[in-house]
């Protein structure tokens, strides 16, 4: 697992230590403490390779202009034996460094030697992190935030794994509390409507169960009896479980206890629910390692554990029947409620007792949510609470992630989730391809608004991001088709310092830099990083393809290595696409 670009600014570095111990040595500069400096890859690559401002910063101290401190230095640099050609001084005093034709030979070189592994790295050091995301109430189906959220998620566990991490997914299924006791008001209500008189007549006149839950759905229960209120889920899915449950077992329930009812029908449509939420993010191509229930918390008495804790510790305190943790000691603006004086723990308890499972006792290097931006309030009450058990919260980090808007037509698709009239995952994938799906849904930072085009994501052209990348990969392989149809093979290898047109070498440092960017992309939790550089990559490649050609090369031995830097962009490509789970077609 090799990082060229990381090597050779660790060589510059050590190259300019070793110049200022020179001069210390000699007495041109001072023995003290020196400022530290950067190394850096200029914006503008007409300013060399790498850059660094150490005469910048050691003006004071040398007490002398910069370009002289400049001057000093590189007469102490000895690049002989390093993969740097020549240096410069550009302005008041910035050295600019060029590599040498071997580095960048040594970069193809190393592509094609590590193959589908070139990119990993070890910065994670094998440390667990643990990504959480979707985690979709199972009342009903995944609406078109969890898609983004879904592609997120999955794509950051897999940059955190090429960077050396140890990553797993995990789904916390909130089969407890609020919602599932709206879920279960929402079955009773629409079960009952089945079993009453209008219900049966309802369903004699409409005997195809579609034109049943259209006739029910359309009305929201109008004019039947035991109509729908306000604050239940009036979706579709609701209205199916109902009638799937009648048909099993009739109105057998109808004379039971309305709690009994409740919680009967819940277990009937919760494992549906649940299995449907695996099903389909399967075919988004998510596979979770592990499924939480927020259930198991509860039968643990974890809530209650929490709550007494924090009691017994000080953190929380007891109020009007009600117990109530200490934020304003952590620098919120006001307490919140844990436990209300009905006996009900609030929504957070729980929360915190998942979280205390994630960092201590399964004790994972790092937790990681991405949920969404409405979140920005929780995440302090989470960690303040984690905090005051005596876990580092900083073990857990938060990324939030504005919702989507859908355009079509350049018109704005109208959402509607508490009706049951917002686009679903399942509609979406029905819609668009998978790969789109999840290339767009990572084309910009999870923190940023994004408006996904309904239309770009199925057009066949450059315009679309993700057909443009598989385009690139495709153009390569069918040009090796070609031409080993007319007897030109691919070389088992090549003299890869004649490649030194300015396209070719953009080409090729743009290769270098994978390593590094799947590093930054895993510090900053930010997959975006990969889909740019996927574009940047095809378009770097189109450019070059367009302006050298590789059939008709000059030379035999050049044809030779631009071949194999066709192929080593192949597999760059190839490696990006697999991290993001996204096809690489050989034709299109």
């Amino acid at each position: 697992m090799s990082d060229l670009i990381k090597s050779a600014s660790e060589q510059l570095r050590q190259l300019i230590l070793e110049a200022l111990g020179k001069l210390v040595a000699e007495g041109s500069a001072p023995a003290d403490l020196l400022p530290d400096f950067t190394v850096e890859i200029p914006a503008d690559k007409s300013h060399g390779d790498f850059a660094a401002n150490t005469a910048m910063v050691c003006a004071r101290a040398f007490k002398m202009p910069p370009r002289k401190i400049a001057e000093m230095l590189l007469e102490k640099i000895d690049m002989e034996g390093t993969v740097f050609q020549r240096a410069e001084i550009a302005g008041p005093g910035f050295m600019n460094f060029f590599l040498n034709d071997n580095w960048f030979a040594d970069v193809v070189k190393n592509v094609l030697e590590e193959g589908d592994s070139y990119g990993r790295t070890d910065f994670g050091g094998g440390k667990r992190v643990l990504v959480e995301f979707v985690s979709a109430n199972p009342t009903g189906p995944m609406h078109i935030g969890n898609a983004r959220g879904g592609a997120i998620g999955d794509c950051l566990a897999s940059v955190l794994d090429w960077a050396g991490y140890k990553a797993e997914r995990e789904f916390y299924v909130n089969d407890a509390g609020n919602q599932i006791e709206k879920f279960g008001k929402s079955l009773d209500l629409r079960y009952m409507q089945l079993c009453s008189g209008k219900g049966r007549a309802a369903m004699a006149a409409n005997p195809d169960p579609e034109e049943l839950f259209r006739f029910i759905y359309e009305g929201s229960g109008e004019g039947m009896d035991f109509e729908m209120p306000e604050d239940v889920y009036l979706g579709m899915d609701i209205i199916e479980h109902a009638y799937n449950y009648y048909r099993l077992n009739g109105d057998s329930l109808s004379s039971a206890d309305e709690s009994d009812r409740r919680k009967t029908l819940s277990e009937y449509a919760l494992p549906i629910n649940i299995a449907g939420l695996e099903r389909d993010l399967k075919k988004y191509r998510i596979v979770y390692d592990n499924w939480f229930r927020e259930s198991a918390i509860h039968e643990k008495n974890e809530t209650k554990a929490v709550v007494d804790k924090l009691l017994e510790n000080g953190s929380a305190y007891e109020q009007d029947g009600a117990v109530w943790f200490r934020a304003t000691d952590y620098g919120m603006d006001k307490d919140f409620v844990l436990r209300r004086s009905n006996g009900l723990y609030t929504y957070i308890v729980p929360d915190i007792a998942y979280h205390c499972d994630k960092l201590v006792t399964r004790n994972f290097d790092k937790a990681i949510n991405v949920l969404g931006a409405d979140h920005h309030g929780y995440v302090p009450r989470l960690k303040a609470a984690l905090t005051a058990l005596g876990v580092d919260a900083s073990r857990l980090d938060v990324v939030l992630m504005q919702m989507v808007r859908l355009v079509r037509g350049g018109e704005t698709v109208k959402l509607s989730k508490r009706s049951g009239k917002a686009i679903t995952l399942v509609t979406l994938l029905d819609e668009i391809p998978i790969d789109a799906a999840r290339f767009y849904f990572n084309l910009r930072e999870a923190n940023s608004q994004f408006e996904f085009d309904l239309d770009l994501a199925v057009e066949q052209s450059s315009q679309n991001p993700v057909f443009y990348v598989q385009y690139a990969h495709a153009r390569i392989c069918s040009l090796l088709s070609n031409l080993a149809a007319e007897g030109i093979s691919i070389p088992e290898n090549a003299d890869f310092t004649l490649l030194r047109t300015s396209r070719e070498i953009e080409l090729i440092r743009h290769l270098a830099s994978l390593p590094g960017e799947i590093v930054m992309a895993a510090k900053q939790y930010d997959p975006a990083k990969m889909t740019k550089y996927a574009f940047d990559l095809a378009t770097l490649f189109h450019r070059f393809y367009d302006g050298c050609s590789v059939k008709n090369a000059e030379t035999e031995e050049l044809r030779g290595a631009r071949i194999l830097l066709c192929t080593a962009v192949r597999q760059v490509l190839r490696n990006v696409l697999t991290m993001l789970k996204i096809d690489q077609p050989e034709k299109m």
